[in-house]
């Protein structure tokens, strides 16, 4: 089970990562594309470290609850 939830965190990561770089072209790009796009690559980035957070205590839980 931990080695699920070792793999999902890791895609979760990735994925914050590529919601964050495109969020810091956004922002240097600017113009028309910044206004419409900065938002909501903030509010992905924010759901995706939360499920990623989930995990991690999902983990600690797991790990705690069968002496993985």
């Amino acid at each position: 089970m931990s080695g699920f939830l070792d793999i999902l965190l890791y895609i979760l990561m990735g994925v914050v990562f590529l919601i964050l770089c495109a969020g810091i072209y956004s922002l240097v790009r600017g113009g028309d594309f910044g206004r419409s796009w900065s938002n909501r690559l903030m509010r992905a980035r924010v759901l995706f470290q939360f499920l990623a957070v989930l995990v991690i205590v999902a983990g600690f839980w797991a790990k705690g609850a069968f002496g993985g």
